[in-house]
């Protein structure tokens, strides 16, 4: 109670702080602080951000209303270092004072101290001056706005605006803008110099951005004049710029109307200080040579090795180390093909994609042996990186299993292994961390650990017996990536091993999509320590322990006698063989029959080692255009399938199953499902930096075969920061289950999530959120009505988090602090699921490293 009465205290003690400023404290005299703009265009009030856009002035930012950061501005000294002074110029005697029991130097050191400068520098900062209405950028903002509608086609536009006083100190700004009709285009004609352009426009002029009928928009030109440039210089014509595009827009005794003229002259160039004019030429590649081993200090060396591959000419200062195809499949350029930009974008993009060379210079000169000088030789250059490369990292880590972790991460990196450009990657990692895991009693400050090794083989092209090159041609840029990997982990769960294996396949069948295939996705999970079952699932042994008080009947399972608790693994495994088989008073007709029988079902499943042989197509399409693009979708789809050519094998040779029914792979059961997954994610540019961002998820993994249920490891969880924010990782599910185990997890999950993403100040973002969803069994062996997604109307149990969050952008990431609510908690019963949780004592505050989604 003492702290929510601070807390309110504080809050209060803010408000009363930020109340007492005055917004107009710097403003000047017979000046006014802009408090609003306002744009009438034709009469109506408008809302439109691009128009807004155009004024010089705006008002000082808010928060909810509230100008924060003219307040904060307001609360600082501006001339901090002359107060500090003046406290002395008016009391020499307290320097004095002061220089005696510290010093002149230190006294002086003072006035630059946190509080009696760095707070006043940081508010400073942070803050925002008050924005005085100025007549002359008004006059520059109406000029901006004439610029706009001009662009637009509304060439007789007419601006002006007055200011209007609030009170005294406050004014604002009515901005008048009469538009006038806009202009459309009306005739298209072209000159076009160079016959062999014209035809070249001519079999392309159905993309053109000037239509006619359509308004004028400057825009629109600069699209066709670049349009114009990428189609000319794609096909042949080395020389041209967008410069010799030009546009004649006559108005003249047109009302409304605008006929246009597009005009593309000769080529034209300087030659003994003359300028002389000639049509354009098409260039043909009529060479292309490779230089493997350039760098700035043998440029003007003798090339000592070379050869000749598929019409590429490949050179070297010492002896060649590439066999000529693991170079010649990254080259779009080639030998008698018209010059063309995009294929050297794209041999750029595919050459720096093989991580063995630099970044690749690629130059083209005319060459001099043809006569018509219509050819051009494209010359190439490499500068190969080191063949080795290590790397090593160290990070402190934190989860829902441990506390803290160190973790240090070494690796090596081999380029051009074989000589055809592949690379091979060997890194290991090793992790130690403190847990409160019951298992380590002891409490040690280190007690869990982790280390593992990974080697990833690399090959810039698809590796299989047969060709490809006609489903996946190399300008789609595939690789293929061998992969092989062991972890060991000690105090974490029941201990455990893992090996895995990969043979994938990647490529990009267009811009901004990517594919993957995994042919074969291996993983075998081996448990160490099985016996700990009950010490890490604290939650099943205090079910299984709180019925066997009631129901054992055989002294040797607890404890002692004092407490009867169940020892672990004799008591606990003896009591349930005991109820199962029936040699107590439970009944299969008693729920804590069931009880019991489902917790044996989930210990046998955890502690069971699985083997998995999977299979997998991953497709991912994107139009996010960079970092900073805030207006684009992603969407990523997945469909695997695990066991299946494992079971084809065992039927066709006739293979025996075991007692259970099930086929065995070296003694062991391997899994058997089928997993498809659905991720969309959009996000919309409201301006001035506020983002609306949703995602929806959909993933089932539906057992059958050889299997019953799916691997803890490739099943689906709820809750976290990157899940529903209101829930802690694994604490939400299934369904409208209590969670009652310590790890919850299901086969199939529906997750929504949406986010209003706003400026507070700087490089300060405040986020509200909302997100739904939840995790069900189904198709599998868990019998638990709560559990069990049982069609449309399961869809009630979906929870909802809501919350408010802050993060703060460093650039090269952003930490994120997200506070959730619970909403609407289908656990709970009938009258308590909304806002019945909905306070500090059941939010879940959330750290993350960049945005959820």
């Amino acid at each position: 109670m003492k702290k929510i009465s601070t807390k309110i205290s504080l809050f209060i003690l803010i408000g009363i702080i930020l109340s007492a400023c005055n917004a107009e404290k710097r403003v000047p005299e017979g000046k006014q602080l802009l408090i609003k703009n306002q744009i009438t265009v034709n009469g109506k009030n408008i809302k439109d951000e691009n128009v807004f856009d155009q004024l010089y002035q705006k008002p000082n930012s808010t928060l909810l209303g509230y100008r924060l950061r003219l307040h904060l501005y307001n609360l600082a000294n501006l001339n901090p270092d002359s107060t500090y002074q003046a406290k002395f110029t008016n009391n020499p005697g307290k320097y004095e004072r002061k220089s005696k029991w510290l010093s002149a130097k230190q006294v002086d050191r003072l006035g630059k101290s946190f509080w009696n400068k760095g707070i006043h520098e940081f508010l400073k900062k942070t803050g925002e001056p008050p924005v005085i209405i100025d007549s002359s950028k008004t006059s520059k903002s109406l000029l901006r706005l004439k610029y706009y509608y001009f662009n637009n086609g509304f060439f007789n536009v007419k601006t002006d605006y007055k200011e209007d006083s609030i009170s005294l100190k406050r004014g604002k700004i009515k901005y008048l803008v009469t538009t006038g009709k806009g202009y459309v285009l009306d005739s298209l004609k072209r000159k076009i110099s160079t016959p062999a352009l014209d035809s070249l426009f001519e079999s392309n002029k159905s993309n053109t951005f000037i239509k006619s009928g359509k308004q004028y928009q400057t825009i629109d030109f600069e699209n066709e004049k670049n349009r114009i440039t990428t189609h000319f210089r794609n096909n042949g014509v080395y020389y041209f710029q967008p410069t010799y595009v030009t546009f004649d827009v006559d108005t003249i005794n047109k009302k409304n109307t605008a006929n246009v003229n597009l005009i593309i002259n000769d080529y034209s160039y300087i030659e003994k200080d003359s300028t002389k004019t000639e049509p354009f030429k098409m260039y043909k590649i009529s060479d292309v040579n490779i230089y493997t081993d350039y760098s700035t200090n043998n440029s003007n060396s003798t090339i000592t090795d070379s050869t000749t591959y598929k019409n590429f000419n490949l050179y070297s200062h010492a002896k060649l180390k590439y066999k000529p195809y693991a170079i010649a499949d990254a080259i779009f350029i080639t030998k008698g093909s018209l010059f063309a930009d995009n294929k050297t974008v794209l041999t750029t993009r595919y050459l720096n994609n093989l991580k063995i060379f630099s970044y690749p210079s690629i130059q083209y000169e005319v060459d001099k042996r043809d006569s018509t000088s219509s050819s051009l030789i494209a010359k190439i250059y490499l500068t190969p990186r080191k063949k080795y490369s290590f790397g090593a990292s160290v990070d402190l880590t934190h989860s829902n299993i441990q506390d803290f972790g160190i973790s240090f991460s070494p690796s090596i990196s081999i380029r051009n292994v074989f000589n055809g450009a592949e690379t091979l990657e060997i890194s290991a990692r090793g992790n130690v961390g403190s847990s409160k895991d019951l298992a380590n009693p002891k409490n040690q400050l280190l007690n869990v650990s982790e280390y593992g090794i990974d080697l990833k083989l690399n090959f810039p092209r698809i590796l299989m017996p047969f060709s490809t090159e006609k489903i996946i041609p190399k300008n789609m840029i595939p690789s293929t990536l061998m992969a092989v990997g062991f972890a060991r982990q000690t105090n974490i769960g029941l201990d455990k091993e893992n090996f895995t294996g990969l043979l994938s396949y990647n490529w990009t069948p267009k811009k901004n999509n990517s594919a993957r295939f995994d042919l074969f996705n291996i993983q075998f999970v081996r448990n160490l320590n099985p016996k700990n079952y009950f010490n890490v699932y604290g939650s099943s042994y205090t079910a299984l322990n709180n019925i066997g008080k009631t129901y054992n009947t055989n002294p040797l399972y607890f404890t002692n006698d004092t407490d009867k608790n169940l020892s672990i693994e004799n008591g606990t495994m003896g009591f349930t063989n005991d109820v199962l088989s029936g040699t107590t008073a439970l009944t299969p007709a008693d729920s804590d029959y069931t009880t019991v029988k489902n917790i044996e079902e989930r210990r046998i499943r955890l502690i069971e080692n699985d083997f998995i042989l999977a299979t997998n197509f991953t497709f991912t399409k994107s139009t996010k255009k960079d970092l900073a693009d805030n207006d684009f979708y992603l969407f990523k789809t997945k469909i695997e399938s695990a066991g299946t050519l494992l079971s084809l094998i065992s039927n066709t040779t006739s293979k025996t199953k075991n007692a259970n029914g099930n086929y065995e792979l070296f003694n062991l059961e391997y899994t058997e499902y089928l997993k498809t997954e659905f991720d969309y994610i959009k996000h919309w540019d409201l301006t001035k930096e506020k983002v609306i961002a949703v995602r929806s998820f959909f993933g089932i993994a539906i057992p059958f075969g050889n299997s019953n249920n799916v691997p803890f490891s490739r099943s689906y969880f709820s809750g976290g920061s990157n899940d529903n924010r209101a829930w802690q990782p694994y604490s939400l599910g299934p369904g409208r289950s209590k969670a009652m185990n310590d790890f919850n997890e299901a086969n199939m999950k529906i997750a929504l999530s949406g986010e209003f993403r706003f400026k507070v100040f700087g490089e300060l973002k405040g986020a509200v959120f909302a997100d739904a969803g939840n995790i069900w069994d189904v198709f599998d062996n868990v019998e638990d009505e709560a559990s069990t997604f049982e069609g449309f109307k399961s869809l009630k149990d979906l929870a909802l988090g809501t919350g408010i969050g802050l993060r703060y952008d460093l650039s090269f990431f952003v930490v994120r602090f997200d506070l959730g609510f619970k909403t609407y908690n289908p656990s709970n019963e009938e009258g308590k699921k909304w806002f019945y949780e909905y306070n500090f004592g059941h939010s879940v505050l959330n750290f993350g490293i960049n945005y959820p989604f």
